[in-house]
């Protein structure tokens, strides 16, 4: 079976590795030193400029930035990791098929797959 991991279908950002918490409160650090605007933050770590404008202004304004992900959304790699599981399998089946019926019509010389229009 081929597997697949998170990155191959985009759902690992570089700064996941870094913890969610710690890792928002670093970049925000970072761009209150100075000498890095919020675009580039943006590119560097694969985020959304709106999304540290806004952890920029929960952290100014004394709030505690916190993980805007639902537990379901957090569970989702596992249900990824089935799916693809599923969908590989699914596709793996189809192709068996497909296979089959091609030697079957190259063997026996006869046309098995239904052709369009017919009933």
């Amino acid at each position: 079976m081929q597997a697949m991991s998170c990155p191959e279908i985009g759902l690992q950002r570089k700064w996941d590795k870094m913890g969610q918490e710690k890792g928002k409160k670093e970049v925000v650090e970072e761009y209150l030193r100075g000498g890095v605007s919020l675009r580039e933050l943006s590119r560097k770590y694969g985020l959304k400029p709106a999304s540290l404008h806004r952890w920029v202004k929960t952290h100014q304004s004394g709030g505690e930035i916190e993980s805007g992900r639902p537990q379901a959304v957090k569970e989702m790699p596992k249900d990824v990791r089935r799916l693809q599981r599923e969908l590989y399998e699914a596709r793996l089946e189809a192709k068996l098929y497909k296979t089959m019926v091609e030697v079957a019509e190259k063997e026996f010389g006869i046309p098995i797959r239904k052709k369009r229009g017919a009933k």
